[in-house]
């Protein structure tokens, strides 16, 4: 393939308003913002992956033209989290006017929510001080790690995850483009792999499509190190009927051919429990042991221990 070796998150990153799937409500109020050439701080909260950096982007194009490099500065709040970015970097670039015939500039703070509390107090008194000549675009998973202060000079916009009909759009784009073949139950599975993320079905679909053009679900799961759901499924049922050592042996089979932790595995039967033939009671019963299991795991546990107690609930629960 031509482009096997280009980066598809930047090749299908959105240029304009109307290029942004899934999020319509909130592109028609920043767009009516952005015609006004005046926009207040702005604070973006959602999942990963669904356009929260891609709409700052597409804000500074449409307000700035081929200027925007001049008058945008992106920084990720992971890399420099300190108090001293604010000081230093941040202040530094917020004190300049900006270039050209433009009433202020703007800076993207990435993953604002990791930024400490000492480092967010300075950036509140530096968006007050610097309002006529800096907008701030923040961008978060968590809103709730952002300190009031912060909240109040914003206006809030709150991301969801993209639905499956976006994300199939988005597919049958790239397989146009691309000039590749994507299999109906390979759609499925990249919609159930994504979870609304649209970064990780570009990486997932991009890497499928440098080991071959025809993308089948087969190759889909294969590259990613992911059971089938179906697969999974079947461990539970089996262990729904009481065969435990039945139920057991799939299981590690399973995580064998796949490569997967205890983590991968317990948080795939958690989505699965829900298509189980038994009584909503018993879902429910089961959810709540597979938060028990993960948190075991998570703290340092036995993750096959933790399974096979998770195998013997799921027996108990038809006992």
């Amino acid at each position: 393939m031509e482009l096997k070796n280009t980066i598809w998150i930047e090749k299908y990153r959105p240029q304009k308003f109307s290029d942004i799937k899934g999020q319509e409500k909130i592109v028609e109020r920043v767009e009516a913002l952005v015609k006004l050439k005046n926009i207040p701080h702005m604070l973006f909260s959602g999942p990963a992956g669904v356009g929260k950096s891609t709409i700052s982007l597409v804000i500074a194009k449409e307000l700035y033209g081929e200027a925007w490099h001049q008058n945008f500065l992106e920084l990720n709040g992971s890399d420099d989290r300190g108090i001293e970015t604010i000081r230093g970097i941040i202040k530094d670039y917020a004190r300049v006017k900006p270039m050209g015939d433009f009433p202020f500039k703007i800076i993207l703070l990435d993953e604002a929510d990791a930024l400490t509390k000492d480092a967010q107090h300075a950036l509140r008194r530096t968006m007050e001080t610097y309002a006529q000549t800096t907008r701030f675009l923040l961008s978060c998973n968590f809103s709730s790690k952002i300190i009031d202060p912060i909240l109040s000079r914003c206006t809030v916009f709150r991301f969801k995850p993209l639905e499956d009909k976006n994300i199939k759009e988005i597919i049958k784009n790239i397989e146009k483009t691309e000039k590749i073949t994507v299999a109906e139950d390979a759609v499925k599975a990249l919609i159930n792999i994504s979870e609304g993320d649209c970064r990780k079905l570009e990486n997932t679909l991009q890497s499928c499509a440098a080991i071959d053009n025809n993308i089948t679900e087969d190759l889909v799961y294969s590259l990613i190190s992911a059971a089938r759901p179906k697969e999974v499924k079947e461990i539970l049922e089996i262990a729904l009927k009481g065969d435990f050592l039945t139920a057991r042996e799939k299981l590690l089979d399973t995580m064998l051919k796949y490569g997967l932790s205890g983590l991968d595995i317990i948080k795939q039967m958690q989505k699965e429990i829900w298509s189980l033939s038994i009584e909503d009671n018993k879902k429910i019963y089961l959810i709540d042991k597979c938060g028990d299991i993960e948190f075991r795991i998570v703290e340092g546990s036995d993750e096959f221990v933790q399974l096979e107690s998770f195998l013997a609930n799921v027996i108990s629960v038809n006992k």
